[in-house]
């Protein structure tokens, strides 16, 4: 099946101070580095890079430089990671079936766990990667705590998120006549009847919210480079 990567890059980083997304990391800015497992996968066919508008001719020439058969198109992005998601999703080729998306600020994605959601998307209308919460976990309101969830049923959601195209695009644009803003694509799906199905992700695979989480990351680049 024809595969097209949708990397929303258009975070304004509120939480971090700054674009997160462009900062250099190994070298690079992040979200190039973030797109090397989906340039290398056998299982990929084209790749979008949804970016803040101001950055997409910063960034183009560094785009078009990179060394790959597949075809990379940037997209400007919206005021929402939603909105950006959909402005990606309606500038992929017609012959794509599914819909790749990963966020740019999870640098640690590699091809195995990319693989893990293609060979399991044929049992599901998607499929994402998840870890279970090894932490108690509480419902609460203000500074009350109102009842602990059951751990054995909470699962952390991760990307790479896998859709089939029709779905996906139903799913966001009802919850955009809607006025439903979801946290990930699979909500948007799971909240109008699809069935999503989810494989163990990787602890390595954060995503980069704070500066906490910056210097993780530099770590966790560390310990897998240190061979």
């Amino acid at each position: 099946m024809n595969i097209t990567a949708i990397i929303p890059s258009a975070g304004s980083g509120t939480r971090f101070g700054g674009k997160k997304q462009t900062k250099i990391f190994d070298n690079r800015p992040l979200f190039l580095v973030t797109i090397k497992p989906f340039l290398e996968s056998e299982l990929i066919n084209s790749i979008i890079i949804v970016l803040m508008e101001e950055d997409c001719d910063r960034y183009r020439s560094e785009i078009e430089s990179i060394n790959s058969s597949k075809p990379i198109t940037i997209v400007a992005g919206g005021k929402t990671r939603q909105e950006s998601v959909y402005n990606g999703l309606i500038s992929v080729d017609k012959s794509s079936e599914l819909i790749c998306i990963h966020d740019a600020v999870r640098p640690f994605v590699n091809k195995k766990l990319i693989q893990k959601t293609i060979e399991a998307i044929d049992k599901h209308d998607g499929v994402i990667l998840a870890l279970p919460s090894t932490d108690t976990i509480k419902e609460v309101v203000a500074d009350q705590i109102i009842k602990t969830l059951p751990r054995e049923q909470i699962w952390r959601a991760q990307t790479p998120q896998l859709f089939f195209k029709d779905p996906l695009i139903e799913g966001l644009e009802l919850a955009i006549k809607e006025n439903i803003h979801g946290t990930d694509e699979a909500s948007l799906l799971e909240r109008i009847g699809y069935q999503i199905g989810f494989v163990k992700g990787s602890p390595f695979n954060i995503k980069i919210t704070t500066k906490e989480d910056w210097t993780f990351a530099e770590s966790i680049f560390t310990f897998l480079n240190n061979d």
